[in-house]
Parts: C-alpha cells; structure tokens; sequence
C-alpha cells in the first residue's frame, strides 16, 4: 500500500514519478501502449531515420526551471523550427511576417510599412471571444482565409467562429523577418531523442515500469496509497455526463531512399490544398545524417485516440462537471493535457506536473528517504 499507481508514461506521468522517487516514494508506472514517452514517443524507422511516431514534436520552454529538470536526462541539441505555408502556388513563412506579406502581394515594405498595412486591412473585433475575432483583428479576412480558415477547419473540424480565442492567440504576427516559429528562450530538440529521455527520467530503483497495461484492468485490485492519473477525464468517471470532444490524427509515414531532403524547413502546412494539414521531415528536427529522408502527413479526424482537446465554451462546461468529481475523488491526482482537458505544450505539462509532485510530497510523506542529495535537484528554481 505504499506503492504510488501512476496512470500514463508521457511527460505528466514519467515526470511526476520521477520526482516521487527522488523524494522516496517508491512508484509504479503503467501504461497501455507498449512504449513510454506518450505521443512523444520516437524509434528509428525501418530505413533507420529517427521519426517521431505520432507527429513533431519541438521543445521549446521560457523556463529555465524546466529546462534544467530535462537537462538532467538528456543532451540537447540547438533547434529553431521554421515552417513555409503553401498559400497561392508559394511557399511563404508562417507565423506571418514582412517576408509573408511582401512576396504574397508583390510589395516593398518596411517594418513601419507592414505595422501600416496590418492596420489598414484589419477589422477591429471588441470583445475577442472566437478565434475568428482573434485573426481578423490581427490580419483581416484576406490573409484570414489564406493562412486560416481553411486550415482550421481541417485541424478541428470547426470553424475559425466556432472556437474558442486561444486557440489562434497561439499563433503571433510579426512585422520583422523573425521567421522562427517559436520565439522562446530555450528551444532544442533531445539530442538522443525522446524515448532515450524517458527511459533515463524512468531509470529508477524506486520505479517500476509495466507498459501494454490497461488501468481500467487493474482500477479495483491494484493496492496503492494514492494514484496520479494522466489519461482523459471523461473515461476515468466512465462518460458519466457523456464524452468529452477531443480531435485525433492519423499518420501517413513515407520513406524516399533516394532522396537526402525534399523540405527546405521541418514542416510545409497546407491550410488550403490536400485533405492532410502539414508535412513534416525529421531529419531538420533531428540533425540526423542519412542518404535517404522519412516525412509523416498529418490527417485530422474525429475518431482515434484524443490528442488535441476541443477549446469551445459548452466543451469547457462539460469538463467543469468532470473536474468537480475529480476534485473529491479520494486520493486520485489528474495531470496533464487530457486529464485537465487543456491544450498545454510540452513544457507546461513537464511544469504543472513538477508543481504537483511538490505538492504529493508534502501531502504523502515518503516511507524511505532519499538516496542522494541530488535525488532533490526536481524541486530547485
């Protein structure tokens, strides 16, 4: 019974456990896929590319906090990822820049110019409350419907109108040349990817890992002094109040053998050609040498395994129902992008699970002490 159950080996799970363990918990780790890392799980292809199973994913954090904790597990190498949009038979920067603006209408601008002209063909929205508001207050409709709306509708099957502001609030628009994606103060990719990363932060004597294990097979049997939960909300309560939305994806792999790159950038969107959204080449994330290259195109769809939380406000008052039987469920934790139905980054799911994990520690003393001082660096700014 002194055994903490944690329900998922992606970075809310792998991270709360391994923080548990250095506090003197001893954990058990189960998960129903047959590898750790969650959906940022990546393996070698069978030309021998690193891909990234289940789509891109590019670190990028302003925390050194969490920085630092990762750093502890993995090397890194420098990565500022960059991405063209296919708009009108050109290959133009999103986030949308001077460069976007000055080859898609044939014009000279300077920063002041494109300041000037983003506020000519705007069209000022009070209050912001769809991610439409949020995009033709930013651009106006043209370079809405060019970059957009198509693509949105692709993403989440929905309209710019039907969701909610954050969701385009994501995307910045710029009046320089900065044609990085991210613009965050740390930005790197693992430099021995991913699931190496994993299985260092799982590599503890206090933490036992059992993967291809189902919760639901063992929710009633399995003796544990607390759980922290990591999967959707809706299906530990059993869809009480019925299920909550989430869009899926699914995966077209290619590898060219003959060919050494065939982007100029680790990923080209498509917002308005196609039935797929972007395609992205690994080699660009990963640096990695090889003659031949491996791409995966990204098809949106209703059905599948949930990865991307609906931001939509009736979406969000259903969750409230959910959440407010997980906040007197005994001894269980919910963290993470499908257990608090948020659509959080990387880093924000590796924060609030560092935070939660302080948090247990001092809610549940540990039965046995740390092994060494640096069993602690987790709770260091």
């Amino acid at each position: 019974m002194e055994e903490v159950l944690i329900v998922g080996a992606g970075f809310a799970g792998a991270t709360t456990a391994r923080c548990l363990a250095d506090a003197g918990h001893p954990v058990r780790v189960i998960d129903r896929r047959p590898h750790l890392a969650g959906n940022a799980f990546d393996l070698p292809d069978a030309a021998g590319v690193l891909i990234h199973q289940y789509g891109p994913h590019i670190f990028h954090t302003n925390s050194e906090k969490v920085f630092t904790w990762l750093s502890r597990f993995t090397a890194w190498r420098d990565y500022e990822h960059r991405v063209l949009a296919q708009v009108d038979g050109q290959l133009l920067p999103i986030p949308i820049n001077r460069t976007t603006i000055n080859r898609l209408y044939g014009l000279d601008l300077d920063e002041a110019g494109v300041t000037a002209f983003l506020e000519k063909v705007r069209e000022p929205r009070e209050p912001l409350k769809t991610s439409e508001d949020v995009v033709l207050n930013s651009v106006g409709r043209d370079l809405c419907d060019k970059f957009f709306r198509g693509y949105t509708r692709k993403q989440w099957g929905l309209d710019l109108s039907e969701l909610s502001a954050g969701v385009a609030a994501r995307i910045p628009t710029r009046s320089n040349d900065d044609d990085r994606y991210f613009t965050d103060r740390f930005q790197a990719m693992p430099q021995d990817g991913y699931t190496r990363m994993f299985e260092r932060m799982l590599d503890h004597p206090r933490i036992r890992v059992e993967l291809g294990i189902d919760f639901e097979a063992l929710r009633d049997t399995a003796p544990r002094r607390f759980t922290v939960y990591t999967g959707p909300i809706d299906a530990y309560f059993g869809h009480r109040f019925g299920p909550l939305p989430y869009r899926s994806l699914r995966f077209e792999h290619e590898h060219l053998p003959a060919t050494a790159q065939v982007q100029t950038v680790g990923t080209v969107n498509f917002p308005n050609q196609h039935a797929y959204t972007r395609i992205t080449e690994f080699k660009h994330l990963t640096g990695q040498a090889h003659p031949g290259t491996s791409v995966v195109r990204e098809y949106p769809c209703a059905d599948g395994d949930p990865y991307y939380p609906i931001p939509r406000p009736d979406n969000e008052a259903l969750f409230k129902r959910y959440e407010a039987l997980a906040e007197v469920e005994p001894d269980v934790h919910f963290i993470g992008r499908l257990a608090q139905y948020r659509y959080y980054n990387m880093d924000q799911v590796v924060a609030a699970a560092l935070s939660l994990a302080e948090r247990l520690a001092g809610l549940y003393p540990a039965p046995s002490a740390p092994s060494t001082s640096d069993d602690q660096d987790w709770s260091a700014p």
